[in-house]
């Protein structure tokens, strides 16, 4: 199971963009989906989750502004995110976990988009 992660750019503050992180492999179900970023000499955080069964759970600074969905046909999640500010700007990452045909359980990362929100 591989995670294509993309959408990030360079936005200005206010904006908005949209990631999407692809899952590709012999998918039964994926059980949660979470975003995670990094910014420049900080530690990566947990930005959002998306559960299977349609819990979503937000960091406090990004609550209002930021919104999850998923497409269970495409086995894609996404990753909306509004009112961009300054302080957003990080390599996003998305997170998956899961069960596959035959491979069975997987956690996998994608490669990291990165998204820059000037001033």
């Amino acid at each position: 199971v591989q995670l294509q992660a993309s959408g990030g750019g360079l936005v200005q503050a206010g904006g908005s963009l949209r990631l999407s992180c692809a899952a590709s492999g012999n998918i039964f179900s994926i059980n949660q989906i979470n975003w995670y970023r990094q910014a420049p000499g900080k530690a990566r955080e947990l930005v959002a989750s998306d559960h299977i069964d349609g819990r979503t759970n937000y960091t406090d600074s990004v609550k209002g502004r930021f919104t999850v969905a998923r497409d269970n046909v495409q086995n894609t999640g996404y990753l909306q995110m509004n009112s961009l500010k300054p302080e957003d700007t990080a390599v996003y990452y998305c997170n998956a976990f899961g069960y596959a045909y035959k491979l069975g359980a997987f956690d996998v990362w994608g490669q990291g988009t990165q998204v820059t929100v000037s001033s």
